[in-house]
């Protein structure tokens, strides 16, 4: 999986924003405390159905959702769930990665991903920064370091899987995590391992962003 080049920035310096706490030397991550910006996921799935010749509608039928949520991503105005997220990309025949922001940090490496090459996908209004820690060359596992500021989630929708395990750790903050309707609430040190078949949602519904390492297997992005 590689992301394609010349892709917009996924986070901007904008007022209202709220700054994310980042090891040294990493990307600096501010999420936008009103709004997805309209310049980035959104305009990218864009690109890609006109590059593709597609309709609106015909991507939401590929996809199986609503030719309004289908516009609405588009337009910056909302955020789909994961599973939507992957099936309107799916629908586009490109790889989630994609949506991926990546660092100029010259050619990469098989093996080691320096703190200044994670790439990152602000999901905006999911109140939500994902981080990929692990190189594209390994495809069976991945790492990735989230932050979820208060209120955002991964939605109301469980989702799940075909295969494959989750674990992971709570960095700092607090992590309510819904599994096969069973919800935690981890604080920090605490960790979860489970199944990826399970149908599992998660948020942040205390005051204080939550920093999460997240492990999936095999890779998703």
């Amino acid at each position: 999986m590689k992301l394609l080049a010349g892709c917009f920035s996924l986070t901007k310096q904008t007022s209202g924003c709220q700054r994310m706490s980042s090891p040294p030397n990493s990307p600096t991550i501010e999420l936008n405390a009103d709004a997805a910006e309209p310049d980035g996921i959104g305009a990218r799935l864009r690109q890609r159905r006109k590059v593709r010749g597609l309709s609106l509608k015909e991507v939401a039928r590929r996809a199986e959702v609503s030719i309004g949520l289908v516009s609405q991503v588009e337009r910056g105005l909302t955020m789909p769930s994961v599973r939507s997220l992957g099936a309107i990309c799916g629908a586009l025949e490109m790889p989630v990665g994609w949506l991926f922001d990546t660092a100029d940090a010259g050619d990469p490496d098989d093996l080691v991903v320096r703190r200044h090459q994670r790439r990152m996908l602000d999901l905006g209004a999911k109140g939500m920064v994902k981080e990929l820690m692990t190189p594209d060359s390994c495809t069976g596992i991945q790492m990735m370091r989230l932050m979820i500021r208060p209120g955002g989630s991964t939605g109301d929708t469980p989702y799940n899987h075909p295969s494959g395990a989750k674990c992971g750790t709570v960095l700092s903050g607090q992590l309510m995590l819904e599994v096969d309707g069973d919800t935690r609430r981890l604080n920090t040190g605490d960790s979860f391992a489970f199944e990826a078949t399970r149908m599992i949602r998660f948020w942040c519904e205390s005051s204080e962003t939550a920093e999460v390492l997240w492990i999936v297997t095999p890779a998703v992005y």
